[in-house]
């Protein structure tokens, strides 16, 4: 079999092909009509950002089985077309997790002890010791923002700092938070008490300017913000303007919303802000350890092997994914509006079949719920190979319950997501092939899970429901769909609105205000 290596890939993860006993043939800055040209005698691919891995090289490629991408991102690959096609793809997700984690410290070490400028004042032949005056990290409250493998790979090196570590996320518990050494908080408890701040989030409608002119205004006289995940979770404009006013004293910023910035960023210039050009990844051992993950799941793919690092689907039978297929969709929107309607850390999930579904092995259903409940927290992409053991590591209990006999549907899944506060349950069903939402936390409903769902539980009352229309006809929110669903609990309604707009975090407050109202959440589906 032959693999075709593209964009630079290095050395050692083409020794490991070549010692499995496969053709590795090598083309750096590879044109992109001459991967179209190419592709069809190849069984795999390996890429990195460069090369696009497009529908159209997908459907050249005849006997291409795996396509890996030496890093996180599969941005430059068309997934659900190598999908169709039966292709795998598979990335490396942990294979830059350290050089990501010491980039954030050294990042903080420069910023916190003036390191850039000191050095090109240097070289200059200047001596400007007391310009140059730093902070210790010793004895410092360090804020983290998303617990994940860089989160917690940054509490453990703060720790040897010694350095009081508090952390935010929401969908990490106490319990966890404590076997890392950190003090689990709100984000108004980083914001009021950190002297260090850095975040480790995916960038979605949540955490986008998560950090703003707001609550910075907030924050303690002197802190210094740090981002190595995702350009946009800290408002450049705004830290830039805190960073000139001394509210903020510093930022070490690796990655940003335009790449490469334009001459006039504003964050370009201002003393006491670090910048380096996404250099996260950037280590000789990190680039080696992305091309040992890919090139070792290739083995195994081309072996017929699982493969743990597949991004698009598990192995499973013709025969089991027949029956399973159309609720795919289903379960993982099941699964994200769980995660959206929950209070704080989900503990234990509990996915029960009825009907005759039941018939089939559904663990692979079970975990496309897993997947869906994370994919919208988590930096990393969730996959139906790595969800079950993220959810593990996060002391999620799993739980899959099967019962042949059901009352109103021919099958039905429910959903069940425990925090400390409460529980949520949702069901779902197929209406021929499509996907429906049916009951909500006890309220009947029939909703087409859609891009977007505003969810509103309210008073059974008149008025209500068009005041909430009218308010999103002001904020020129198209409202593509509605269902109102009653529950048992005598004059209380559902409201569910799909939409085809997102609905800025002003207007969703302005709708929780309404009087009636007991609160509103939007659920994303496009993060799956």
């Amino acid at each position: 079999m032959k693999v075709l290596a593209a964009d630079g890939v290095s050395k050692k993860g083409i020794e490991l092909l070549q010692q499995a006993g496969f053709e590795v043939v090598i083309k750096d800055k590879l044109p992109a009509e001459e991967l179209l040209a190419t592709i069809p005698e190849y069984d795999a691919l390996i890429v990195r950002s460069a090369s696009k891995v497009t529908a159209e090289v997908i459907g050249a490629a005849k006997k291409l089985k795996i396509i890996g991408r030496a890093g996180v991102g599969v941005d430059n690959i068309d997934v659900p077309a190598a999908t169709a096609r039966g292709i795998i793809v598979i990335n490396s997700p942990g294979g830059n997790t350290i050089a990501a984690t010491e980039h954030t410290m050294g990042m903080m070490l420069a910023m916190a002890r003036h390191i850039p400028a000191a050095n090109e004042t240097t070289q200059k032949g200047e001596w400007n010791r007391k310009q140059y005056v730093g902070v210790e990290l010793r004895g410092k409250t360090l804020g983290i923002v998303g617990l994940g493998r860089i989160g917690s790979g940054i509490a453990k090196r703060a720790a040897a700092f010694e350095m009081n570590v508090i952390g935010y996320d929401p969908y990490v518990n106490e319990e966890r938070a404590a076997a890392m050494g950190i003090k689990l908080v709100d984000i108004n408890g980083i914001v009021a008490q950190s002297d260090f701040i850095t975040v480790h989030m995916p960038l979605n409608n949540e955490t986008k300017n998560m950090f703003n002119k707001e609550n910075m205004a907030k924050m303690k006289k002197g802190v210094r913000l740090v981002n190595c995940a995702r350009g946009g979770i800290i408002n450049e404009q705004d830290l830039a303007d805190a960073v000139k006013a001394g509210i903020v004293a510093g930022a070490a910023i690796d990655v940003f919303t335009s790449e490469p910035l334009p001459k006039d960023h504003p964050l370009i210039g201002v003393p006491g802000i670090v910048l380096t050009p996404h250099l996260g990844a950037s280590t000789v051992e990190a680039q080696i350890g992305v091309s040992i993950d890919v090139a070792a799941g290739i083995c195994a793919a081309l072996k017929g092997e699982p493969v743990m690092t597949a991004v698009n689907m598990a192995p499973v039978s013709a025969q089991v994914m027949s029956v399973i297929k159309p609720y795919f969709d289903l379960a993982e929107r099941l699964g994200c509006m769980a995660c959206a309607l929950a209070d704080g850390a989900i503990k234990a999930l509990e996915v029960e079949y009825t009907g005759e579904i039941t018939d089939v092995n559904t663990k692979l259903l079970t975990t496309a719920v897993i997947k869906g409940m994370l994919n919208p927290v988590l930096e990393s992409n969730v996959n139906y190979v790595n969800a079950p053991g993220i959810a593990r590591n996060r002391n999620i209990a799993v739980r899959e319950v099967k019962n042949k006999e059901t009352a109103n549907f021919a099958n039905l899944i429910t959903v069940k997501a425990k925090t400390d506060k409460k529980e949520i349950k949702i069901q779902g069903t197929l209406f021929g092939t499509e996907g429906r939402i049916v009951t909500i936390d006890g309220y009947r409903v029939d909703v087409d899970p859609h891009k977007r769902i505003l969810i509103c539980p309210h008073i059974n009352r008149p008025g209500v429901i068009g005041k909430v229309g009218s308010l999103m006809g002001t904020a020129n929110i198209n409202i593509s769909g509605m269902q109102v669903g009653q529950t048992e609990i005598a004059g209380t309604n559902i409201m569910v609105l799909t939409v085809d707009n997102d609905i800025p975090a002003a207007v969703i407050r302005q709708v929780t205000e309404i009087d009636g109202i007991f609160g509103a959440k939007l659920i994303n589906f496009d993060v799956l």
